[in-house]
């Protein structure tokens, strides 16, 4: 056991979901003691950076249960069974926006929670969008309005906290820093 690893003893199943499982685990400290972790399972995620060819980035407006409150996001969602991430941010991205791409680009991935969570996030980037002529169906519970921003305009919704989770805030980040916009 390396200095920080915390062993599992024991692992008990709370609960069972569509999008996420929960687990308590028993485990063994550095130190020797006992303690638990609650564990969110997630199967993962994609998010994509659109970019249109007038440079503005694509985004979603859709309200967000746990928070109570509506954000502007970059287009998301998770993985499904052994979906592979590219296959998946190319799904979402003509789910969610109507367009789609020929050419998306690995930027990173990251975990969002790395606390109590184990999802990991893939992010791409394209700026050679297309829009789709016969809009693909996106999910039945889930209500979205585009929204394309210049990269100011984005700084100023980060600045407002209208743009206000880890995935889209990278995405502004991202593309300021590399001046790409």
């Amino acid at each position: 056991m390396n200095n920080f690893e915390e062993k599992t003893i024991h692992t008990e199943k709370i609960f069972n979901g569509k999008i996420i499982d929960l687990q308590v685990d028993d485990v063994v400290l550095p130190n020797g003691e006992n303690s638990k972790r609650e564990i969110v399972k997630h199967p993962g995620a994609v998010a994509v950076i659109p970019i249109t060819k007038d440079n503005k980035i694509v985004f979603v407006k859709q309200y967000r249960k746990p928070l109570e409150k509506t954000l502007v996001e970059i287009p998301a969602g998770k993985l499904d069974n052994n979906e592979q991430p590219l296959a998946a941010a190319i799904r979402e991205l003509e789910e969610e926006t109507g367009y789609t791409t020929k050419e998306l680009n690995f930027v990173t991935s990251f975990y969002s929670s790395p606390g109590f969570a184990d999802e990991l996030v893939y992010i791409y980037v394209t700026d050679t969008l297309e829009k789709l002529e016969t809009p693909v169906p996106g999910d039945d519970d889930e209500f979205v309005e585009i929204v394309e921003l210049t990269l100011d305009e984005a700084k100023q919704y980060v600045e407002e906290e209208m743009i206000h989770d880890a995935k889209t805030n990278y995405a502004v980040l991202y593309l300021h820093a590399l001046g790409r916009m």
